[in-house]
C-alpha cells in the first residue's frame, strides 16, 4: 500500500469512528425547547392560518438544525476551541429564536428574524473558515440562499398581513432551494455520524409528544378518562418510535453507506435534510392532537385538531414511504394503505369523543407495528442481515 492509499485508509477509519459529541448533544437541547414552543404556538393559534404559520416556523427551525448537523459533521466543535465557541454562541442566539416563537408573527417578529439571521451567519462563517477548499467553494455557492432567506425573515418582521406571508414563503423557498438548484457537490458527510444525528433529532421530536401529554393533563383532575387518554398517547408515541427505529433507519443507513461521492451527499440531502422534515413535522402535529385530546377527552375533536392528529399520522407514514422511495425506489404498500385509512378516519374523529379518536389511531398504528414485526419479510430480512 502506497502513502496515498494509507492516508485514505486512515481517513476512512477516522470517519467510521466519528461519534456524536457532547457539544452537539448540548446544542440540540435548545431545539427541544424550540419544538415545544411550536406546539405551544399551534395550541394558541388553533386555526388554518395558525397551522400554516406553525408549519413555517417549524420549517425554519428545522433548516437551522439541518445546516448545523452538516457543519458539525465537517468541523469538530469538540476538538477545535474556536469552533466550539461559535457553536455555543449560535446556541445562545437559537435560544432567543425559540423564546420569540410565540410572537414570531406579532410583536417579536423582528427579534425572531434578527436572532435567526445571527444563527445562520455563524454557521456560514464557520463553514467558510474551517473546512477544506472544496467545501468552502460549496458554501460560497450556497451562501446566497443560506443568508438571503434568513435576511428576508428580518424584512418580514416589519410587515404584517399577506406581504408578511409572501416574504416568509420566499425566504423558505430560497433557503431550502439553494442546495437543490446549486447542488451539494463539495459537501461531505460521515454516514454513521450523520444518521445518528437524525435519529437523535427524531427522538427529540417524539419527546415533544410526551411533553404534550403532560401539558394536556396540566391542571386537570387525574380521573379515569385523563389517565386512559395519557396511556393511549404514550402507546401511540411508542408505536411511532417503533415504526421508524425497528428497521426503517437501518435500511436507510446501509443504502447511504453503499453510495459515495456526490450521489451520497445528494441522497443525504433528499432523504434526511428534506424528507425527514415530513416526519418531524408530523410528530409535532400529532403532539398537538394528543394535547387537545387530553384537554377535551369527552368531547369530539375540532376539525383542526382532528386533522392535526390523524393527518399528522398519515403524513408520518407518507414520509416513511418517501424516504424509502428515494433510497430504494419502492414503497411499503401496507404503510400507504394505513396512511389512506388514517386520512379517511378524520371524518370519524370529528364525531366521536376525543379519547375514542385517539384510541382508534393508537390501535391502528400499534397493529401496523405488530404486523410488520411478525410477518414482514422485508423487515425480518433487514434485521437478520
Amino acid at each position: 500500500m502506497n502513502e496515498t492509499e494509507s492516508a485514505f485508509a486512515e481517513q476512512g477509519a477516522g470517519e467510521q469512528e466519528q461519534e456524536v459529541t457532547p457539544v452537539e448533544l448540548f446544542f440540540d437541547l435548545v431545539f427541544v425547547f424550540a419544538f415545544t414552543q411550536v406546539t405551544g404556538f399551534l395550541v394558541e393559534h388553533l386555526s388554518w392560518v395558525g397551522m400554516a404559520r406553525g408549519a413555517a416556523l417549524l420549517a425554519a427551525l428545522w433548516w437551522a438544525w439541518v445546516t448545523y448537523s452538516w457543519l458539525t459533521g465537517a468541523v469538530s466543535a469538540e476538538e477545535a476551541l474556536p469552533a466550539r465557541l461559535v457553536v455555543l454562541t449560535a446556541m445562545v442566539a437559537m435560544l432567543i429564536v425559540a423564546l420569540s416563537v410565540p410572537g414570531a408573527f406579532g410583536d417579536d417578529a423582528i427579534l425572531f428574524g434578527v436572532a435567526y439571521f445571527v444563527v445562520r451567519v455563524l454557521q456560514v462563517a464557520l463553514y467558510a473558515v474551517a473546512t477544506p477548499p472544496e467545501t468552502r467553494d460549496a458554501v460560497r455557492r450556497a451562501a446566497p440562499g443560506f443568508l438571503g432567506g434568513p435576511a428576508l425573515l428580518v424584512v418580514a418582521g416589519f410587515f404584517d398581513g399577506p406581504l408578511e406571508g409572501i416574504l416568509w414563503i420566499a425566504a423558505l423557498a430560497i433557503d431550502y432551494g439553494i442546495v437543490f438548484v446549486r447542488s451539494v457537490e463539495g459537501f461531505h458527510i460521515n454516514v454513521g455520524h450523520f444518521v445518528e444525528r437524525h435519529r437523535l433529532v427524531l427522538i427529540i421530536a417524539l419527546g415533544e409528544s410526551l411533553v404534550a401529554i403532560g401539558v394536556g393533563a396540566e391542571g386537570l383532575e387525574l380521573g379515569f378518562s385523563v389517565v386512559l387518554a395519557a396511556l393511549f398517547g404514550i402507546v401511540l408515541v411508542i408505536a411511532l418510535w417503533w415504526l421508524y427505529f425497528d428497521y426503517v433507519v437501518l435500511a436507510a443507513e446501509r443504502t447511504l453507506a453503499e453510495t459515495s461521492g456526490h450521489e451520497q451527499t445528494r441522497m443525504a440531502r433528499d432523504s434526511y435534510s428534506y424528507i425527514h422534515l415530513l416526519m418531524v413535522g408530523s410528530i409535532i402535529f400529532i403532539a398537538l392532537g394528543i394535547e387537545q385530546t387530553l384537554a377535551h377527552t369527552g368531547d369530539p375533536l375540532g376539525t383542526i385538531a382532528a386533522v392535526a392528529l390523524f393527518g399528522g399520522g398519515a403524513l408520518y407514514l407518507l414520509g416513511h414511504n418517501a424516504f424509502r422511495f428515494r433510497d430504494h425506489g419502492n414503497i411499503s404498500v401496507l404503510r400507504l394503505v394505513v396512511a389512506i385509512v388514517t386520512l379517511v378516519l378524520i371524518s370519524v374523529a370529528v364525531r366521536v369523543p376525543a379519547i375514542v379518536a385517539l384510541a382508534i389511531l393508537t390501535v391502528l398504528f400499534v397493529g401496523l407495528a405488530i404486523y410488520e414485526t411478525v410477518w414482514s419479510e422485508h423487515r425480518n430480512r433487514l434485521r437478520a442481515g
